[in-house]
């Protein structure tokens, strides 16, 4: 955005003056303005009436007394063109267009969108076709219903796509810090990204929630993405919406398995934005991001008052990776001295009911804990008692009060965590907050959060020292045309990526014993019209003989003339047999109209859809980036040397990955496609056996 829009956006979420352009619908906004606690001067306007809830009505903004630094339009669609003209031409800061009626309707609305837009000039302009926004830190609700929320003075700014999803986040009972509700519907003018460039530079927004379907403006979101990861804010994001696959991909392996959903999991990858798959999970993460921060590892020290919640806690930390280290010798000795004889040392720890309650006793054992774990975070397992049957809530909050003092002594970051999300009230969370101390609601939530936290710090580090580059520009899709085999094998070849050893011949040739290659060999037809040569039997592998290979072409042209003649010639390309290899790779380059190129690497061969191993990165990227991609996979302990086999070099196997790369990128404006299936992969070598490209023309 520009810096007099910037500026015009300042004053929308900061606003001295609010002008409501509307009937009905904008007397709930006004309510819930005045609820938020704005103390400014509302101004509605509406040519058809005197007032609005005591305000006096203004019949148009050239009518308003100075031009309002934010405006509610609630008018019908074809009327938020004028509306928003005059704002702008009058200097007016920014405004909310809750009006539907726009891109989400149709061609026509996408016309009156496109005409919204061109009016907007340095209006900062959020919608259309949303609820606005809630800015909990200077009490200003641009809103059209009944909203809760809650703001200790820092907490969480969400963007969302979703007017209803964001309405129920205000409305939820997890006591979720909050700064910003923005509701961005459209973004017709202010998109996400923008909207995260302003919110990062606001050190009390600890943590930035997007709940999208999609982004507009790839390049610029990985550019906002970095720059809060320089100012320590976490972006979690919540990705809904169906994937979606380019037609012009779905001629490959590559393009059945690269959809548009994996292309925002490799996004979010390189731009450290922690991705959640629910909107429990998403608040719970933001949550704990927000009040407890980024631990430095994903080591967890744990307690329990029950047997049962230790062993719950074990096994789904196991399951996702987290670490709960030993006690030290010496000091379970010393832990053994300040439990009841029933208690067993480790970690996750319950401490046993004799001493639950006491303060006393189990401040100690905590305190010793947490000291001799060495752990990044400590958490506590708490269910409180229902309302009014809570005569033992003292004895839990003095449990809770002795955990935080100890783990604030040692200062590491904590979390109280109940088993179900209803057993732990709203006054109890905010008191842990108050104590900042996370008030996680559910095993599963509070371990994912605390896993997706750590994981977080690890690739803020990472990308602190090795920033990606940008990306490559996305291209209007052109016409294209598929290379056969032997042409992508000669390209792969004079780009040094080895092939087998092979001949381009005609049948003649072969049933005139004018074939000079060493058996056993392969037989394929060429054609570009044959992708899968399998599907159409043509191709026959391990063939031993000349008798053989003449056989073999006989029955390969009947059986595909007789079947798919339009996808019979006369062309064969006849290779030597490649020895078995270690591993079968699937290497697929594509090219995407907004996310630029991406590499796909993953098990090859027969098991490319049957495993759906593979893993998805955004170019450009680097040798490292490629190694560290190759171990995400299945295939992996093959790699290597499962149980005594031959090991490959992984170190190798990522330098001919860049070289395929690199490949692809020095022929950016050419090529619309590159995949290589399989690539036999051995010790020190790969081969590219099959291999399809298809041009830009």
């Amino acid at each position: 955005m520009t810096p007099v829009k910037r500026q015009n956006f300042e004053r929308l979420m900061s606003p001295k003056s609010i002008a409501f352009f509307g009937g009905n619908d904008v007397e709930v906004a006004i309510k819930e303005a005045k609820r938020r606690g704005f103390t400014g001067a509302i101004c509605p306007v509406n040519p058809n009436r005197k007032e609005i809830l005591g305000f006096k009505c203004y019949k148009s903004v050239n009518d308003l007394p100075e031009p309002p630094d934010a405006s509610f339009i609630a008018v019908p669609s074809r009327s938020v063109t004028t509306v928003v003209k005059m704002l702008s031409d009058c200097g007016a800061g920014g405004a909310v267009c809750y009006s539907a009626g726009f891109g989400e309707t149709g061609d026509e609305g996408k016309a009156l969108e496109n005409q919204l837009n061109l009016l907007t000039g340095d209006l900062a302009l959020i919608g259309p076709n949303c609820y606005g926004f809630i800015n909990y830190l200077d009490n200003v609700a641009l809103w059209p219903f009944a909203h809760g929320g809650y703001c200790p003075g820092f907490g969480a700014a969400i963007i969302t796509q979703s007017g209803m999803l964001s309405s129920d986040i205000t409305m939820t009972q997890r006591s979720i810090p909050l700064t910003h509700m923005i509701s961005v519907g459209n973004q017709a003018s202010l998109n996400t990204e923008e909207i995260i460039d302003f919110l990062v530079d606001d050190p009390r927004v600890k943590a930035i929630g997007l709940h999208i379907e999609g982004i507009k403006d790839i390049a610029k979101f990985q550019e906002v993405a970095l720059m809060a990861i320089e100012r320590n804010t976490p972006i979690v994001a919540f990705k809904t919406g169906s994937s979606k696959i380019g037609q012009s991909l779905t001629v490959t392996h590559t393009g059945s398995l690269s959809g548009d959903d994996k292309l925002y999991d490799a996004l979010f990858s390189r731009t450290g934005v922690i991705r959640v798959s629910d909107p429990v999970q998403f608040l719970e993460t933001l949550k704990f991001l927000c009040i407890s921060g980024l631990p430095k590892n994903d080591s967890v020290v744990a307690f329990t008052c029950s047997g049962g919640g230790a062993t719950m806690i074990a096994d789904y930390s196991e399951k996702i990776g987290l670490n709960f280290p030993s006690f030290r010798p010496l000091s379970k000795g010393k832990l053994k001295k300040l439990l009841p004889s029933i208690a067993t040392v480790s970690n996750p720890l319950d401490y046993t009911t004799p001493i639950w309650g006491s303060a006393q006793k189990t401040y100690p054992v905590f305190y010793e804990a947490i000291k001799a774990s060495n752990a990044a975070t400590a958490i506590l397992l708490q269910d409180y008692p229902a309302l009014g049957l809570d005569e033992s809530e003292a004895y839990y909050l003095n449990d809770a009060k002795a955990f935080i003092k100890a783990s604030q002594t040692l200062n590491i970051p904590a979390a109280v965590f109940s088993t179900y999300p209803e057993n732990m009230g709203k006054d109890i969370q905010r008191l842990f907050i108050e104590n900042k101390t996370s008030p996680m609601q559910g095993i599963r939530e509070t371990l994912k959060a605390i896993k997706a936290a750590t994981s977080c710090r690890h690739k803020r580090n990472l990308l602190n020292r090795n920033p990606p580059r940008a990306l490559h520009k996305g291209y209007p899709l052109r016409p294209l045309k598929m290379l056969d085999e032997a042409q992508s094998k000669f390209i792969l070849k004079t780009a040094g990526i080895s092939v087998p050893k092979g001949i381009l011949v005609k049948s003649n040739d072969i049933l005139n014993s004018q074939v000079n290659i060493k058996f056993p060999v392969a037989l394929k037809m060429i054609s570009d019209k044959l992708a899968h040569k399998t599907e159409h039997g043509a191709v026959v592998l391990d063939i031993t003989s000349q008798f053989e290979l003449e056989v073999k072409t006989k029955k390969m042209l009947d059986f595909i003339t007789q079947g798919n003649k339009e996808l019979a010639t006369d062309t064969f390309l006849v290779e030597e047999m490649s020895e078995k290899p270690i591993a079968e790779l699937i290497i697929g380059i594509t090219r995407d109209e907004q996310f630029g190129i991406s590499i796909l690497i993953g098990s090859g061969g027969i098991h490319t859809e049957l495993l759906n191993d593979n893993v998805l990165l955004l170019l450009p990227t680097n040798k490292q980036e490629i190694t560290n991609a190759i171990k995400k996979l299945k295939l992996w302990p093959i790699l290597k040397g499962f149980r005594g086999g031959k090991k490959v070099s992984i170190d190798n196997l990522s330098l001919q990955i860049m070289k395929i790369i690199k490949l692809f990128e020095r022929n950016d404006s050419l090529l619309n496609s590159l995949e290589i299936n399989p690539l036999f992969v051995y010790e020190n070598r790969v081969c590219a056996v099959d291999a399809l490209i298809e041009k830009l023309t």
